[in-house]
């Protein structure tokens, strides 16, 4: 293997036209900082075009028409759709089968029905589509989880034959049970419809193209739950990318781009610039790098009349792949180690969502974005590196990565005097053997929020539970040749140690929440969404600073 320095001599195969408009990697090694060369920014820029027109394809191939018909609906209104979801309540009133295609079938239907399955009947309207009819039951008052679940089980039934034009019928409720079963359905078949990223000679058929509601009273106001599927299909997009086609300069060189679309301001802060602010934390993960395209990237939201300081700074790991550094991951759990940066998919996801909703307040979103390599030059056990605070940190375990890059960008982020700080990160196995894949942790260093949160998970539908951080637990990370260590092998709760480690790097005058992701992925998937990635955070996000209004909860004040 060749290998170049930014004065390196082109190969001889090779000229100048050749590597700008072909080999974008090597000319990156080539001149990566040099006047009317090609540098790293300008060289992921121009491959990032296929990363950005992917993107917006995906999306435009994903973009659902929504259509309202209120009142009883019509054989015409239902002339049209493929399939026709229709969700009563578990006690079903005699009015609801008038407002039903073909009600004395279903009705019959449903006595043979075996409980608990979603949907309950599955049959045919008579019509000229022969229309998939899909009939489901569900509590009313039910947890949002449920709720969504029950949606995830019923789109996927209507998505699981060609078509495109989805009716949605939910009847026999109060009206506002209604609305908010149609909402979760809603946010089950967008979720359904958004495409992740393919590589594929032969493309998927799309099998959401419409969706009809039908039946409600008034028209529901879906603008919030819009955007927070365009949120999560964000996350889930980005989460899902091969890290071939998401190393750090394109994932970099996307955001700017996205930053341009949504009117952000973009700033990147490279590995030079990193070193003078004493960054070490992130350093140390990133030297292991085969070039320095890592960095740490801050987007700032600013609406009209808004101030500049930040009321909220979301800041999501980055970890592009993870090999575990020089403590090596084992094949199985290195397998699917390019989902490491889902929590700055989410951070990116959850400011999209914001933005759209037009949240009044000033937003900064923080994104370490590294990836975590074996080599000559990467870190190693027994390190002493020094953070962006003065801190000192033994490292231990290089495979505890996650929170060294977080650490740093904790740090920039406190220095803006946010009135909240929310990390995400994939950060500990522990969490997962904890609570499992279907919750998530959450950490704090305001404790009386944890109520809060237990709530805004179960209202949002993104479960979370709380666990203890703080000084009682800095016993366990007491080093004898630095002020902090990484990590401790000896000790259990290792998810709680990564915190109460965090804790170290964030001001004890800023309101901080961590969120440990477990749930980012789970087989079969989560919720309203049917995909093993499951962008979990978003929508957390989007109840915690809109609905529960961190970080001056009204309870609180």
């Amino acid at each position: 293997m060749m290998h170049c320095t930014a004065g390196g001599v082109l190969p001889k195969t090779a000229n100048r036209d050749s590597l700008i408009t072909g080999d974008v990697r090597l000319s990156r090694v080539l001149w990566p900082n040099r006047p009317g060369k090609v540098s790293v920014e300008m060289a992921a820029e121009m491959e990032h075009e296929s990363l950005a027109s992917m993107y917006t394809k995906g999306q435009e191939k994903s973009r659902i028409k929504i259509t309202q018909v209120t009142a009883v609906p019509t054989g015409a209104a239902i002339a049209s759709l493929d399939q026709l979801l229709v969700v009563l309540p578990e006690k079903v009133p005699s009015a609801a089968w008038r407002n039903i295609p073909q009600g004395n079938k279903v009705q019959a239907l449903m006595r043979r029905r075996s409980p608990g399955n979603a949907p309950a009947v599955r049959t045919r309207i008579n019509n000229k589509r022969q229309s998939l009819l899909l009939v489901g039951t569900v509590a009313a008052k039910g947890e949002t989880f449920d709720l969504l679940s029950f949606a995830r089980k019923m789109v996927a039934a209507a998505a699981s034959e060609p078509g495109g034009n989805l009716g949605i019928l939910v009847t026999g409720f109060s009206d506002d049970h209604a609305e908010r079963i149609t909402s979760h359905l809603t946010t089950a078949a967008l979720a359904s419809a958004f495409n992740l990223a393919e590589f594929k000679t032969k493309a998927k058929p799309q099998r959401i193209s419409s969706i009809r509601i039908l039946g409600l009273r008034d028209r529901v106001d879906l603008s919030r739950v819009e955007a927070e599927a365009r949120g999560n299909n964000l996350a889930r997009w980005l989460t899902a990318m091969p890290p071939n086609k998401l190393d750090a300069a394109e994932y970099i060189a996307f955001l700017r781009k996205l930053s341009k679309e949504y009117g952000w301001r973009f700033k990147k802060y490279g590995v030079r610039e990193l070193e003078s602010m004493g960054a070490g934390a992130f350093l140390a993960v990133a030297q292991g790098n085969q070039d320095q395209s890592a960095g740490i990237v801050r987007l700032q939201y600013r609406p009209a009349a808004a101030t500049d300081t930040p009321a909220v700074s979301l800041v999501g790991k980055g970890i592009i792949f993870d090999t575990g550094g020089n403590n090596l991951k084992p094949f199985l759990s290195m397998a699917d180690m390019h989902i490491d940066m889902g929590g700055s998919a989410v951070a990116a996801g959850a400011l999209l969502a914001m933005t759209e909703l037009g949240y009044p307040h000033a937003v900064d979103c923080w994104m370490p974005i590294t990836e975590n390599r074996i080599g000559p030059g990467a870190y190693k056990s027994q390190d002493v590196i020094t953070a962006a605070n003065g801190k000192t940190i033994e490292v231990v375990h290089t495979d505890a990565e996650g929170r060294l890059a977080l650490a740093d960008a904790l740090v920039f982020a406190c220095r803006e005097k946010p009135r909240l700080i929310i990390d995400y990160a994939t950060l500990t196995g522990a969490c997962i053997n904890a609570i499992t894949r279907g919750y998530s942790g959450v950490f704090t260093n305001r404790p009386d929020w944890h109520p809060i949160l237990k709530k805004s998970g179960r209202d949002s539908g993104e479960r979370v539970w709380p666990f203890p951080q703080g000084k009682e637990f800095l016993d366990e990370l007491e080093s004898e040749v630095a002020d902090i260590k990484q990590c401790t092998p000896e000790a259990g709760g290792d998810h709680i140690l990564a915190a109460t480690f965090l804790n170290e790097f964030v001001d004890s005058d800023i309101p901080w929440i961590h969120v440990d992701l477990s749930a980012s992925k789970r087989k079969g998937g989560l919720g309203a969404i049917a995909t093993d990635i499951t962008g979990f955070g978003v929508s957390l996000t989007m109840d915690l600073v809109m609905d529960k209004q961190l970080p001056d909860p009204p309870d609180t004040r």
